[in-house]
C-alpha cells in the first residue's frame, strides 16, 4: 500500500509539472497586440497622423478674403520669417488675375539649408490657385517666393501659419486612402467632372522626398505641375489642394527619387459640386489605375 501510494503522489506531481505558467501567456498577448506590422501605421499615412487630429478649417475662399495678399513682381523676390518654434506648418497660397504663374517656393532654415523647394506652374492662376501647406519644424523658418516670370506676370502670394484645425487638418481629414509608389514609378487618378478640387498628401517613411505632380486636362496638357523636393518626408510632409475645374481632369504623381526611395501618396476628391448622390460617398472618387 506504501508503495502504490508513492507512485500516486509522483504522477501527480509529474503532470503538475507539465502546466504552462498563466503570466507568461498574458504577457506574450500584450506584446503582440502592441506591435506594428505595417510601414503606412509608423509613418501616419491614411490612419490619421498628427495634423488630422482637427476638421473644421478655413476654406480657401475665407482665407484670401481675411488675408492681405502680398504682390510678387515678375524676377522678383519676398520672404516671409516665422520666428515662433511653436508654429510647424505654413500655408502657402498663390495666384494670378488669370495670367500664368511661374514661381520658385524654398523653406529656409539657417545659413544655406534648404530642406524644402517647389518649382510650380499654373497655366491660369485665377483658374486654378496653388494652395499648399508645408511643414516648419523646429524653427526659426523663413518662406521664399520668387516669382520667374517676366515683369508682365505678377503673381499674389499669402503665406501665414496654419492652425490644428486649419488646411492641412481639413485635407488629412478627406485623404485617408494611400498607396505606396516606387522610386521612378508613376500613378494617375482621373476624377469625375463634378469633382472642384483634390486633395493630395505625399510622405515617406523620413527618406528624402522628390516627386512630381501634374494636373493633366487632355492628352499631354499640363494645367499645373509642382516639382517637389523635401530632405525628410516625415518630418516635412506635403499637402495640396489642387483645384480641377471642367472635365478630363487626371492627377498624375510621379516619384522621380531612385528605387531605394518610395513615396506614399493620398489622393482623394477635396470638394464635389453639383448636387449629386454618387455611390461612392462623394468624396472619394478618384481612382488610380
Amino acid at each position: 500500500m506504501k508503495f502504490s501510494a508513492a507512485l500516486a503522489i509522483a504522477a501527480l506531481t509529474g503532470a503538475n509539472a507539465f502546466v504552462a505558467p498563466q503570466s507568461s501567456r498574458a504577457a506574450t498577448q500584450l506584446a503582440m497586440s502592441d506591435y506594428r506590422t505595417s510601414v503606412r501605421d509608423n509613418v501616419d499615412v491614411g490612419v490619421g497622423g498628427p495634423l488630422s487630429s482637427g476638421v473644421g478649417g478655413r476654406d480657401l475662399a475665407e482665407i484670401w478674403d481675411n488675408s492681405s495678399p502680398v504682390i510678387v513682381q515678375g524676377g522678383s523676390l519676398r520672404t516671409w520669417s516665422f520666428a515662433n518654434p511653436a508654429i510647424e506648418s505654413v500655408q502657402v497660397l498663390l495666384k494670378t488675375e488669370g495670367r500664368p504663374l511661374d514661381a520658385d517656393v524654398e523653406l529656409w532654415q539657417g545659413p544655406d539649408n534648404t530642406p524644402h523647394k517647389m518649382r510650380v506652374y499654373v497655366e491660369d492662376g485665377a483658374l486654378r490657385t496653388f494652395n499648399a501647406v508645408i511643414g516648419t519644424p523646429r524653427g526659426p523658418n523663413t518662406v521664399a517666393i520668387r516669382n520667374i516670370g517676366q515683369l508682365e506676370f505678377p503673381l499674389d502670394a499669402v503665406v501665414r501659419p496654419d492652425r490644428d484645425d486649419g488646411l492641412a487638418a481639413n485635407i488629412a481629414s478627406v485623404a485617408q486612402r494611400s498607396e505606396t509608389i516606387q522610386g521612378g514609378a508613376l500613378r494617375t487618378y482621373p476624377f469625375n467632372p463634378t469633382v472642384d478640387s483634390v486633395a493630395i498628401i505625399l510622405k515617406t517613411d523620413g527618406r528624402p522626398l522628390n516627386a512630381r505632380i501634374e494636373l493633366l486636362q487632355g492628352p499631354n496638357n499640363n494645367k499645373q505641375v509642382v516639382e517637389l523636393y523635401t530632405e525628410d518626408g516625415l518630418d516635412r510632409p506635403f499637402f495640396a489642394i489642387v483645384e480641377t475645374p471642367g472635365s478630363g481632369n487626371v492627377v498624375r504623381v510621379v516619384n522621380t527619387a531612385p528605387v531605394e526611395f518610395p513615396l506614399y501618396a493620398s489622393v482623394d476628391a477635396y470638394r464635389v459640386g453639383g448636387g449629386i448622390d454618387w455611390p461612392d460617398d462623394g468624396l472619394m472618387i478618384g481612382r488610380a489605375f
